[in-house]
Formats: structure tokens, C-alpha cells, sequence
């Protein structure tokens, strides 16, 4: 199934609980227009006291961000989440695979809300549990499954990640995906032609680290498409291939254009581009630097006053580092407004109507993740944890 055929939910809309976009949000939200938001907000958020705790994504909107306790990328929050074991509620301001994370890694007497629960995933919709059983049931028959070690992006649904768990993979973060992918190709020593990796759900990243960071070859990287009979490949090109990259991509850093970089160049000499791994690898390649929201985050704040900066990542993100640092110019990497839309579903009313339902005694879209995946998915995170040098930052 592509995702044209997915079932158009709108806004607040119908059910899909398999998908990690577009499920139902019941109650009443306050009115967007209502100039009493902000104080409901802050009121409600005082009256949970330390009950509540807040986490706020990077890419999440300023209305928003400004009621976080901790900001951060998507397994950094769901870290912070676990060190606080006496918070009764964690609202997650993100998406819902994030939303999952916490739930994984929190305490059972913990319960995770996501305001909105359109808030989903498109990257992660890219890969559902069935299509990447019957890749790994192809791989077994063209006889290369046993030496393929499954690696998931932090931005995949938990019944993925307790896929890697089961299959002896592990989850990777943008900023430790190189060092996943050189535990990944250590796991099979023995193998004839060394170790594969099946990468998901993000190929970019995955092309990304394995060229430039690892060395691998592009002609050794290939893509499995869900929707082509037997992922669009043959035997012999699995047989070849070191890295099987998934068919997904996010939509907001996939938009960013390689022409976009060299007009900005033109116009701006001297300019810097910094861009975030997601970006397709022509991208990348016409970049200065490439790393993960906090490497874009710490670049910018170190940066020297004056300096001059094209940013290839999510709008708000953008637009906040802009404002903070009105001593350094810095430009959005491309020509139309790009938010993440998924993202942007948590606004203040659905922030308001949470915190309010919390003080009132009713716990609403919480996200829980069964026993089973749960503890699946955790082995696949504790095998990310592990993992030397950079494991534990985003």
C-alpha cells in the first residue's frame, strides 16, 4: 500500500490506529482565538505542579516550546522523561512514535499524552511492521538474511524498533548512526563478503553515513522499495549490496534542493551551509557541514558574530535560531515556507485542553505500547545505549 492510499483522515478525524499519523482527538479544544491561552495554560500547568512534565521538541511551535520543561530531539526527551520518575504525566509536545519512546522507556506507573494524536510521522508511516516482515522474508530467500543486521532511525513506530530487538538490530539516533552501522557490520565476522545492513526507514540518512562517514561505496547501497515486488531488486543485487536502504524519507528535508544551495551561494558569498542528515545526499554533498539537530543547534551558537548561514532543517527550528542570534545571519535553505506539518498539529488549544483534562482527573490520547513490543523495542534501545562514543546524544 503507497501512501496515496492511505485513508485521508482530516483533522481531528476517523481512526487509524496502525498508522502513526491521524487518529481520533475527542473533547472540546478552546478556541484558537481565545486571548486566554496563555494564562490557562500556565495555570493548569501550575496546578499539576511537579505531577506534570513537559517536553517539547526542537521543531515544535513557539507557543508551545515556551511551556517545555526540557527541549530537545526525539530520544533525548524520552531519556529525560525516565530521569523523572516522580512525574505522574509526561505530556510530550512531538510526535507519536516520540510519544512511544517515553511510554518504553518510563516507568509502568508513568503515563505518556500526546495532545494531539494526529500528531504522527510520515517517515515512520513509510515502514509498517508487515512490509518489513516480508522484506526480511525475501532477503531469506534470496539466502542473504542470515548475514543482514537490522539498524532503525529513532524515527520508526515501536513495533519496528522491537523488530530490530528481535532480529538482532539495534536503533540509531542521526548523530550515532555511524557508530550503529559499525556495530551492525561487526555482528557478523564470519560472514562471507561481511555483514549487510537493512536501514530504516530513512535512506538518506542511512546513504548519508554509510558514504561519507563510513566509506562504503554508493554502488554498494541500494533501495528497497515496499511497494515493488521483492523491494525492486533482485537476488544478485542483495547478494552485492552492504547497505539495504528502506524507501522512506522525511518530508520537510527531503524538499531541500542541491540548486537552492548554489543560488544561495551566489547571492551570499561566503555563506556557511549547514544542513541535517535527512537531506537527499546531493544535498549533503553541496554542504559545509552535515549533523544532527543538536550538532545544528551547538554549531550556530558558536558561530562567530557576523558569520552567515544557510539552514537545511525544520522551519521553526530555523526561524528560533534566527531570533536568538540576531548577531549572525541566517537563511532558511529553501524557497517556500516548510514546517513540519505533523509537528505543528500540537498548538496551544491542544496543549490548553490536555493540562486542563489532566487537573480535572482525566487522563486524555495517552500512548502505551504493549508488554511485548515494549520489551522487544527495549532491547533494541538498550543495544543503542550501549553502544561507545556518542550513543547517548541526539
Amino acid at each position: 500500500m503507497s501512501l496515496v492510499d492511505l485513508p485521508l483522515l482530516p483533522l481531528g478525524k476517523g481512526r487509524d490506529l496502525d498508522a502513526e499519523r491521524g487518529v481520533e482527538c475527542p473533547g472540546d479544544l478552546p478556541a484558537a482565538s481565545d486571548p486566554d491561552l496563555v494564562a490557562r495554560a500556565r495555570a493548569a500547568k501550575d496546578a499539576l505542579g511537579e505531577r506534570v512534565f513537559v517536553l517539547g521538541h526542537h521543531y515544535q511551535r513557539d507557543e508551545v516550546i515556551q511551556f517545555a520543561d526540557v527541549t530537545g530531539d526525539s530520544f533525548k526527551l524520552a531519556r529525560d522523561a525516565a530521569a523523572r520518575p516522580g512525574a505522574e504525566f509526561i505530556v510530550f509536545c512531538g510526535v507519536h512514535f516520540m510519544a512511544e519512546s517515553a511510554d518504553i522507556l518510563t516507568s509502568p506507573a508513568q503515563r505518556v499524552v500526546l495532545p494531539d494524536l494526529a500528531a504522527g510521522c510520515s517517515m515512520a508511516d513509510m515502514a509498517r511492521l508487515r512490509q518489513v516482515e516480508d522484506a526480511w522474508d525475501a532477503l531469506a530467500d534470496a539466502g542473504v538474511q542470515d548475514v543482514v543486521v537490522p539498524v532503525t532511525y529513532m524515527n520508526s513506530s515501536a513495533d519496528i524498533k522491537a523488530f530490530c530487538g528481535r532480529n538482532g538490530g539495534t536503533v540509531c539516533t542521526s548523530s550515532n548512526a555511524d557508530v550503529a552501522l559499525a556495530w551492525a557490520f561487526d555482528q557478523k565476522p564470519d560472514a562471507a563478503g561481511g555483514a549487510k545492513v537493512l536501514f530504516l526507514p530513512d535512506q538518506h540518512l542511512g546513504r548519508n553515513t554509510a558514504v561519507l562517514q563510513m566509506g562504503i561505496a554508493l554502488e554498494e547501497c541500494v533501495v528497497w522499495d515496499p511497494h515493488q515486488p521483492h523491494g525492486g531488486l533482485t537476488p544478485d543485487e542483495l547478494r552485492r549490496a552492504r547497505m539495504i536502504l528502506w524507501k522512506g524519507h522525511c518530508s520537510v528535508h527531503g524538499r531541500f534542493s542541491e540548486d537552492v544551495v548554489d543560488e544561495l551561494r551566489a547571492q551570499h558569498p561566503g555563506i556557511t551551509v549547514l544542513v541535517h542528515p535527512e537531506c537527499r545526499h546531493e544535498v549533503v554533498l553541496k554542504a559545509d557541514l552535515v549533523g544532527s539537530t543538536e550538532f545544528i543547534i551547538k554549531t550556530i551558537e558558536a558561530a562567530e558574530p557576523g558569520s552567515v548561514w544557510a539552514v537545511g532543517t525544520e522551519l521553526n527550528l530555523v526561524k528560533r535560531l534566527a531570533d536568538a542570534h540576531p548577531d549572525k545571519s541566517i537563511v532558511f535553505l529553501d524557497r517556500n515556507v516548510c514546517y513540519c506539518s505533523t509537528m505543528n498539529r500540537i498548538d496551544l488549544p491542544h496543549l490548553v485542553w490536555a493540562l486542563e483534562s489532566l487537573v480535572a482527573g482525566t487522563v486524555v490520547n495517552q500512548v502505551t505500547v504493549d508488554p511485548e513490543t515494549e520489551a522487544e523495542a527495549l532491547v533494541a534501545l538498550q543495544r543503542m545505549l550501549d553502544l561507545p562514543g556518542t550513543s547517548h546524544k541526539d
